[in-house]
């Protein structure tokens, strides 16, 4: 091992000779302190190069960029439990576990706790009887770090003697509501409460030596989530904030967290309806130690971001098969496509033709069905569960979010383009498969297009006998005339205009060439020739 100059290593590289392994201690402590005295003097100069934690050096080395902009490699800082650890949403359910497992699996002896509340939220002082009883001093402190002056007040709270050394950013809040009915007030609380506060957090910090700096963060932000446009977008800037501080050498881990199986907080405020729809769309509650232990694992990885979310990967794909495609995220996991490609066509077009050949009984069972089994799937509701077709879809547990998840199916399995309001615009599923079966009816055939072009072709037939044929031609313009007369005055309407009469008494008194001039002329067969044309007008 030698140390060399930066930009010589740049120009030249490392060169395929060296070796990575393990060190000799007593080499390892020549080499630090040959560091050190070039450092004293100035003569280390910072190598330009992408920043990458030592432990993820195999990905850093494999990265492309190591032949011309060799990576820099950065130790972790090790977490001193006698430091202080900052925890917003301190007093929340997650922040208290992060706290509880702070001091009882790290050691940790100083935690500042922040939260809307402080020390006057609930729980809040029986928390801190619990961890002081193990050895750790609690502050709390009623803060918003969304507001940068708060935030300053917040880390210059930090003791000297105990100086900040990590930081979990627990706090969160959601405002639901779908995009046209989201308001700015909505979005600006949930952006504030992570977005801001984790901004002012990372400059603020800058110039600490964190050991830890974990965002906690939400599947949402990968994947998406019904009626959370903000929250999505607070969320995805968490994880990019990640990794841009893993880019600059500091630490970060964003924590992608699925939803927690706890009864407080915002996990707490899930409906069975919503606890129902994650567990049917795959996604299965974390426990608290469960939870806890992938936070260790996610600390150690020395990775930006993580995903700690618990899949039903089975269910996943059994979703896929039958409603709809997985996230694009999670299609690697779940190759639904894949099966229903096997299984031969659907979709819409398959669907449409399925119902084009079927009687209107069974068409109108089969979009119930339909409708049954997407209410099935967006409620939750397992195989042996039927839906009420005739029951409220308000008292079947749809909210506004769901209203729009069931549109989703909906729109997806039939092709049509379904408003947002479509299903509270309906009272039942019943009335949602009867609009749908309104929806999808072919067009229907106009009559007067068929009779008319068999009159076309019979018109043909007669100008062609008749041409050859008086006694034929006169005993057709008989029968032309009687047919005439009878549409002449349709039901009911022998009460309209005397003008209809005289057109029947017309027909009646009318000759052949007549009768065959009043064909070409009034039922959409003008031949032009003048002579005819003139013979029915000198008839009116």
């Amino acid at each position: 091992m030698a140390v060399r100059d930066g930009a010589l290593v740049v120009r030249r590289g490392a060169g395929p000779e060296r070796v990575v392994g393990p060190v000799a201690a007593e080499r390892a402590r020549e080499v630090v302190a040959a560091l050190a005295e070039f450092a004293a003097r100035g003569a280390l100069t910072p190598v330009e190069g992408p920043v990458w934690d030592v432990r993820r050096a195999p990905e850093a080395l494999g990265s492309g960029y190591a032949a011309s902009r060799p990576p820099v490699l950065t130790l972790p800082v090790a977490f001193d439990p006698n430091g202080t650890v900052l925890i917003t949403g301190g007093t929340g359910a997650l922040g208290s576990l992060a706290a509880r497992h702070l001091v009882t699996r790290h050691g940790a002896r100083n935690l500042l706790l922040s939260s809307r509340r402080g020390a006057e939220a609930p729980g809040a002082l029986e928390l801190a009887a619990e961890l002081a009883a193990l050895g750790a001093h609690i502050t709390f402190s009623a803060c918003d770090p969304g507001d940068r002056k708060a935030a300053e007040a917040l880390l210059a709270s930090v003791p000297a003697e105990h100086p900040l050394t990590a930081v979990f950013h627990c706090a969160g809040t959601v405002s639901d509501a779908v995009v046209q009915n989201l308001s700015a007030e909505q979005v600006e609380e949930v952006l504030r409460v992570k977005a801001d506060a984790a901004w002012n957090l990372h400059e603020l910090t800058a110039d600490a030596d964190l050991s830890a700096f974990v965002l906690y963060s939400s599947v949402a932000g990968l994947l998406g989530g019904a009626g959370q446009a903000g929250y999505t977008a607070a969320n995805a800037f968490l994880d990019a904030l990640a990794a841009h501080r893993q880019a600059g050498g500091a630490a970060a881990t964003s924590l992608a967290w699925g939803y927690w199986r706890l009864t407080e907080g915002m996990s707490g405020r899930l409906s069975d309806a919503d606890r129902a729809r994650h567990a049917a769309a795959g996604v299965v509650g974390l426990g608290a130690d469960e939870g806890l232990a992938l936070l260790d694992a996610a600390w150690d990885s020395g990775l930006p971001l993580l995903a700690p979310v618990r899949l039903d990967l089975a269910r996943m794909r059994r979703q896929a098969r039958s409603h709809s495609a997985a996230p694009t995220l999670l299609r690697n996991l779940v190759r639904g496509g894949a099966d229903r490609a096997a299984a031969g066509p659907s979709g819409p077009s398959a669907l449409l033709r399925t119902l084009s050949g079927l009687p209107a009984a069974e068409r109108e069972q089969a979009l119930l069905d339909l409708v049954c089994s997407h209410v099935a799937a967006v409620l939750g509701y397992d195989a042996a569960t039927p839906v009420n077709a005739t029951q409220g879809l308000r008292e079947l547990g749809f909210d506004s979010l769901t209203a729009v998840e069931l549109r989703n199916r909906l729109s997806a399995a039939t092709g049509l383009k379904l408003p947002a309001t479509f299903v509270f615009d309906h009272p039942d599923p019943a009335a949602l498969a009867r609009r749908l079966g309104e929806e999808l009816a072919p067009p229907e055939a106009d009559p007067l297009a068929g009779v008319l072009e068999e009159f076309e072709r019979l018109e043909s037939a007669l100008l062609a006998v008749s041409s050859r044929d008086d006694t034929a031609r006169t005993a057709l313009a008989g029968r032309l005339r009687a047919a005439l007369a009878r549409l002449d005055v349709p039901d009911g309407a022998a009460g309209e205009a005397a003008g209809d009469t005289a057109v029947a008494t017309r027909i009646q008194d009318a000759s052949a060439d007549e009768i065959f001039a009043f064909i070409d002329r009034d039922l959409g067969r003008d031949t032009g020739d003048g002579h005819d044309g003139q013979a029915v007008e000198e008839q009116r």
